[in-house]
């Protein structure tokens, strides 16, 4: 088991303590594709996977979830979050483990999906009213935060019979910073152009790639997230989607070595979960 460098109460303690710079972010990578990102004016949680629920739904299946990496910390630990984002209804994206227990925590913080996903995230027993549904070229404004949603392709480009996008990615502006936080998607045709024009400071992209074997829908892998920064350019590049399930993951170390091929202005950052990481224009 991978153990978070920082976990529990202490994590929890240096979260609500930490007094990001006027003039930037401060970032928790919380495993597989979970970020958490503090602005001197409010905290933004995204795609959050903090409990044990896919372990034990899939427990004695042929396709068991095991778990790499140790939680840091649950949903209910979380008591100042503002914003939470979802980018897709896949539970180590929207957790039901996770998501009841954090609205509970943070009674402010308001939910924001896929207006696609909307009837399933009320099933789970969300409330309707603290979910804000959004589409492609949707904004969000809250705590500081402003939020732009831009589709993904979870393996396909899908839409819902209303032409909406369930799998979303969300370009997220504070502190005169500009993150890319890419949900579940392969690099498709346009996703360059579009995130190039946006002069982004970081990009958040899956490596774990795809394997029909695996049953599950697939994202970019590791040579295809270094294309895609190459072409994009940001500051940094931040891999995620890996070391949470034996049966879905890549080894970060191949990240590591496609790297090198990066532009001398990319930096790739590899993040320890637990770890803070902060961010500056």
């Amino acid at each position: 088991m991978i153990e978070p460098v920082r976990m529990g109460d202490d994590l929890v303690r240096e979260i609500e303590e930490a007094v990001p710079p006027s003039d930037g972010l401060l970032v928790w990578w919380t495993g597989q594709s979970g970020y958490l990102i503090k602005s001197a004016q409010g905290l933004l949680a995204v795609d959050l996977y903090l409990s044990e629920h896919l372990t034990r739904k899939y427990e004695a299946t042929p396709r068991p979830h095991v778990r790499m990496t140790r939680s840091p910390l649950s949903g209910g630990d979380l008591k100042s979050v503002d914003l939470l984002l979802a980018s897709h209804k896949h539970s180590d994206h929207l957790d039901p483990g996770t998501v009841p227990d954090l609205l509970d925590a943070s009674p402010s913080a308001m939910l924001v999906l896929p207006e696609a996903i909307r009837s399933y995230a009320t099933g789970l027993g969300l409330p309707d009213d603290r979910l804000i549904g959004v589409d492609s070229g949707a904004e969000v404004r809250g705590a500081g935060f402003h939020i732009r949603a831009i589709p993904s392709a979870h393996e396909e480009f899908d839409r819902d019979s209303n032409g909406r996008h369930p799998y979303l990615g969300f370009i997220i502006e504070a502190a005169g910073l500009r993150l890319y936080h890419s949900g579940d998607t392969l690099a498709y045709e346009g996703l360059a152009e579009a995130l190039a024009s946006e002069t982004l400071d970081v990009l958040f992209l899956p490596i774990n790639g795809r394997a029909p074997d695996r049953g599950v829908p697939g994202n970019m892998d590791a040579a295809e997230a270094v294309d895609l920064a190459s072409r994009v350019r940001p500051r940094f590049v931040v891999p995620h989607h890996y070391d949470m399930f034996t049966f879905n993951t890549a080894p970060v170390e191949e990240f590591e070595r496609q790297a090198r091929r990066l532009p001398s202005e990319v930096e790739p950052k590899v993040l320890n979960c637990g770890e803070r990481w902060e961010i500056r224009p």
